[in-house]
């Protein structure tokens, strides 16, 4: 019922370096980026604008991720 003493032999888990939704909005932004450029190579630049478009809006999820994970960790709030 209550505490023991015991510790646990298992080593608490750090939380990871970056959140794991950050690394897929980042992916999503590369991707993006990369399919922008083969547009406008194919001389597609309606398409080439909507990629830009998409991987501005990853880009700012990206970095919004990673400010929420560090407020997380460092219990901070994620706005300034």
């Amino acid at each position: 019922m209550g505490d023991t003493g015991h510790r646990s032999s298992v080593p608490r888990q750090e939380p990871p370096a970056m959140p794991r939704l950050a690394l897929y909005a980042l992916a999503v932004c590369l991707l993006a980026v990369a399919a922008a450029v083969v547009s406008f190579v194919r001389g597609s630049v309606l398409i080439g604008v909507v990629w830009i478009l998409l991987a501005g809006l990853s880009s700012n999820m990206t970095w919004y991720y990673v400010r929420r994970g560090r407020a997380a960790r460092d219990g901070g709030p994620v706005t300034n």
